[in-house]
């Protein structure tokens, strides 16, 4: 591995977790020179190779993970990091699970999960097990499920608990100054934790603070040596589906996102109640069939992203991992660093979009090229320095929608029924389409003024 010198990069596959969806070989670069249809990962049939790869799988186990501190975060950097994510009981192939994955990876080791019901509450607890895991210092995300409509309050409630705990640990440590000393006491209140370095040099600072109130004998010290965690940053998530966030949760994510803090959310957007059986949502795009949508959805799907911006406090993102990974690694980070609530969503190809989940990848790019998924980051850190808020990732539509459309049957069904409303309502998406883009061209050209308000007269 070129960024570890004296290491060799290997990828080992689990034998009895593979669910043989196909897409890490369909996706692997890695070629024969000698014979390119052989790659670093091919489909071959498991029995003959499940007891030799037992063996290796387990002695991949028993390698040490790489220190989080000297790894680059892009996107290969991210992935020799520790999934605290894994093995899931999702369909084989499915979108959501990849972004749940990254989120553990990222910020796994400090996160706390409130996941709305759905597809990510089954597949995340599916129990007697549960596919969130600990690393080996035993941290790892803090989950629990809520209902469908308040998934975000929550959330926010996790939220709201860690900043009470945490000022409740620093105004004790403030009384213990004398006794623990000025230095360490300053250190852990002045903390730069914009980064992995900085999480693990305040995690020791925290090692040496617990390490020295033992042996002070006070209410406040016990009390501080039970929380004295809460003053490493935590990172909080709401997750959960466009059933959700679209439609019976809306009104707890909009206020959630009024109240200004320090809150991340992940909306795994399949465009239909996925785990109920492919009902419509808000989410599912026109001209798309769907329970309760057999005759084609005949209004536009609902702009969640925009409405969020409309706040101008939000930091708000809409990604497609399978269309540009490295703008949903950009996108993960600048929320998660951004200090008020985030918004991201993201495009999650689903079963109940009707083809086969081993070309997902290139549907993902489909969409994208066709307009209908527009990727881009609004970050109103940007406005303060005089920066459009808004960045376009994606460029203008380069193929027809209905190119696109055409390759799933939640499209293309509709074709068979009622050819002439298809025909009808292809047309209106096009159009929608087009429209939408021109307005997010035109708000991502707007100059911004961060000065001051003109000179009354």
């Amino acid at each position: 591995a070129k960024d570890f010198p004296g290491a060799k990069y290997t990828i080992q596959v689990a034998p009895e977790d593979c669910t043989g969806c196909t897409l890490c070989a369909r996706v692997c670069p890695a070629k024969d020179k000698s014979n390119p249809r052989h790659k670093a990962l091919d489909m071959v049939p498991q029995m003959p190779l499940r007891e030799q790869e037992r063996i290796n799988y387990d002695f991949f186990l028993s390698l040490p993970e790489v220190d989080r501190t000297k790894v680059k975060i892009d996107v290969k950097g991210s992935q020799f990091l520790q999934p605290l994510f894994e093995y899931s009981g999702a369909c084989e192939g499915c979108g959501e699970t990849p972004y749940v994955k990254l989120l553990t990876q990222l910020f796994g080791d400090r996160a706390m999960i409130s996941n709305a019901t759905g597809c990510s509450s089954i597949y995340g607890a599916n129990l007697p097990t549960t596919p969130y895991c600990t690393n080996e210092d035993g941290r790892g995300p803090a989950w629990s499920n809520s209902l469908f409509e308040d998934n975000a309050e929550f959330g926010l409630g996790f939220r709201l608990a860690v900043d009470q705990t945490q000022i409740h640990a620093e105004h004790l440590l403030k009384q213990l100054s004398a006794d623990v000393g000025d230095t360490l006491v300053s250190a852990l209140l002045s903390a730069d934790m914009g980064d992995e370095a900085g999480i693990a040099a305040q995690r020791e600072r925290v090692v040496q603070l617990k390490a020295t109130i033992q042996s002070i004998d006070s209410p406040e010290a016990k009390r501080l040596a039970l929380i004295a965690d809460y003053l490493v940053k935590k990172s909080v998530w709401a997750v959960g589906g466009d059933g959700w966030a679209y439609d019976i949760g809306y009104g707890g994510l909009d206020h959630v996102l009024g109240t200004g803090r320090d809150m991340n959310i992940l909306v795994l957007d399949t465009g239909v109640y996925s785990n109920t059986g492919g009902q419509a949502s808000k989410a599912t795009p026109m001209a798309a069939t769907a329970k309760f949508a057999m005759g084609g959805k005949s209004i536009e799907k609902k702009d969640l992203g925009l409405m969020a911006m409309a706040y101008g406090h939000v930091y708000v993102a809409q990604v497609a991992f399978g269309a540009k990974d490295r703008q949903t690694i950009q996108a993960f980070q600048e929320a998660e660093s951004y200090p008020g609530p985030s918004l991201i969503i993201a495009y999650s190809h689903c079963i109940a979009h009707g083809y086969n989940m081993g070309d997902a990848l290139d549907h993902q790019q489909a969409i994208v090229d066709s307009g209908a998924w527009p990727l881009y980051r609004f970050d109103p850190r940007r406005a303060v320095i005089g920066e459009n808020p808004l960045k376009l990732d994606s460029k203008a539509p380069t193929i027809p929608f209905e190119k696109f459309a055409m390759t799933e049957n939640r499209f293309r069904m509709l074709t068979k029924t009622d050819p002439e409303r298809a025909r009808e309502l292809m047309v209106n998406a096009q159009r929608a389409i087009q429209v939408r883009f021109d307005v997010y061209k035109q708000l991502a050209s707007l100059t911004i003024n961060s000065g001051s308000t003109g000179e009354s007269n």
